[in-house]
Formats: C-alpha cells, structure tokens, sequence
C-alpha cells in the first residue's frame, strides 16, 4: 500500500512537471493513451476480460467511470495550480466523507468517537483550505469537488459484486476517461509536445498503473482494515516530493491542519474496524 501511494504520487509530481504548458484533456487523453495499453496488457495477462457480469454491475461500473472522469478533471486542475502537499492532504480526508455520508445514505449508526473525529478532521480541512483569506481560491473549490467524487466513487463501488475483477473495473475507467478527454480535447487547441512532455506523460503512465497493481495486490492478499491506514503514507510522500522537487513546503497552519486529517482519518478507519469486528 505504501508502493501504491508513492506510484500515485510520483505519477502527481510527473503531471504537475509539465508546468500546465499542454492543455488540460489533451493532456489526460495522451496520458490516457499510454496508461490504456498498459493497463489492457496487465488486464489480460490477469485473465480479467470477463464481460459476463450482470447489468447492475456494469451499471456501477459505467457510474463509477463518470465520477472517475470528473475526479480526473477537478483534480489534475487544481494540482497544476497548489502546492502538491495541500491538493493530496484535501483527499485525505475521504473517510471522512465516506463514513459522513454512510450516515445519511446507508443509515449507519456513528458513535460519539467517530463523530467528534469527523468533526476534527473537516477543521483540519478548513485549516487547509483557509477559506476568506488569500490563499483560498477556485483551485482549492476544484481539490475538495475531487475530494467529494472520489467520496462518491468509492460509495458507488461499494456495491459491486465480489465476481467482478478489480482489473476490469481498472481498464474501463482507464478506457472511459481517455474517450470522454479525448472528445473534450477537440474544443481546445492542441499544442506540439516536446520530448520532455512524451516522457513526463510516459512516466504518469507507469507510475498509475504501477499504483493500480500495488492496490490490487494489497486488496487482494491483505486486511484492508489494516493496509487502508498506510494510505496516508500518501501525505508522506507528498510533502517530501514537494519539497525536494518543487521547492514547497505548509506553513504552520497548513500541516496543523494535515495532522488533524490525518488523525482523524486514521482513527475512523480503526474505529470501524474494530466496529465491524464487534470488539
């Protein structure tokens, strides 16, 4: 899971290298291009081309691609103009919201523990964010719309069926984000890319679909009560990588705000396992 989180991460810094020099869906339309080969290789070799599944399934599975295609979207958006650090610590605050919204969707009962940690974390977020000051702006919006699709995304997962390959679900987000942003891109103009681009875009590649495997593996051979804490090693790496390669770092305020979401975070994911296990 730490693999995972660093892949995705490196896979931020590469597309956030490319300074917003190449415009926005023809830059995921390329990269998409890339991480669709991979991933069908990695599908197949898998043996994951199972297209018997039910129409609920693949139901969820095309909702699932439209929250994936916004995710892409808002996110990317507001990483090619925040820090890397702010943009990742905002989604760390998904088990936040899912356990939130579980709530009221799901009717799931939340003890005062998990309450009180909810609302410590979205105060970390609002620490984050800092909202009325200048450092709160259109792309810290666009962070916490991503923050609030990848909530829904995973709750539209929930459902799915244990029979549906993980890998299947993979490629035909990979296939449906690289379709929809290959259409958008007809209304930009597209620029010439340099050999640094290709190979920024090369590199994104890898690193997602390395995330996308490490994930996989995790989920399949490990407690996921126990591997989704390391999800927050995410953060880890977003503050080193930030510093080291883009020269950024929080201020005070900002990672006061981090280590109340990560806390919080941390804690509910713990407390619903136990919850679950009847401890």
């Amino acid at each position: 899971m730490m693999g995972s989180m660093l892949a995705f991460t490196l896979n931020d810094v590469a597309i956030k290298l490319t300074g917003g020099d190449i415009p926005l869906f023809q830059l995921i339309f390329l990269r998409g291009l890339f991480t669709t080969t991979l991933v069908s290789v990695l599908a197949w070799r898998m043996r994951a081309f199972q297209l018997r599944q039910s129409p609920r399934d693949w139901s969820l599975i095309g909702a699932r691609v439209v929250t994936e295609v916004m995710i892409v979207i808002f996110f990317l958006t507001a990483l090619l103009n925040m820090p890397i650090a702010n943009v990742t610590a905002i989604l760390q605050a998904l088990p936040l919201i899912v356990t939130f919204a579980g709530i009221f969707l799901f009717k799931e009962v939340v003890g005062w523990r998990r309450m009180l940690a909810i609302a410590l974390g979205f105060l970390g977020v609002m620490l984050i964010v800092k909202p009325g000051t200048d450092g709160f702006t259109t792309y810290t919006v666009f962070a916490m719309i991503a923050a609030l699709f990848v909530a829904l995304r995973d709750l539209v997962t929930k459902p799915l069926s244990a029979k549906v390959p993980s890998m299947l679900v993979t490629f035909c987000t990979a296939t449906g984000i690289t379709l929809v942003c290959g259409v958008l891109s007809l209304s930009e103009t597209w620029v010439v890319l340099t050999p640094r681009h290709w190979t920024l875009l090369a590199l994104s590649a890898v690193f997602i679909l390395g995330g996308y495997l490490f994930s996989v593996l995790t989920i399949r051979v490990g407690d996921i009560s126990f591997t989704a804490l390391f999800r927050y090693t995410g953060i880890l790496w977003a503050l080193v990588l930030g510093l080291i390669v883009f020269d950024e770092w929080p201020d005070r305020i900002t990672l006061l705000g981090v280590i109340l979401v990560v806390g919080a975070g941390a804690y509910t994911l713990w407390r619903e396992a136990r919850v679950r296990s009847g401890s």
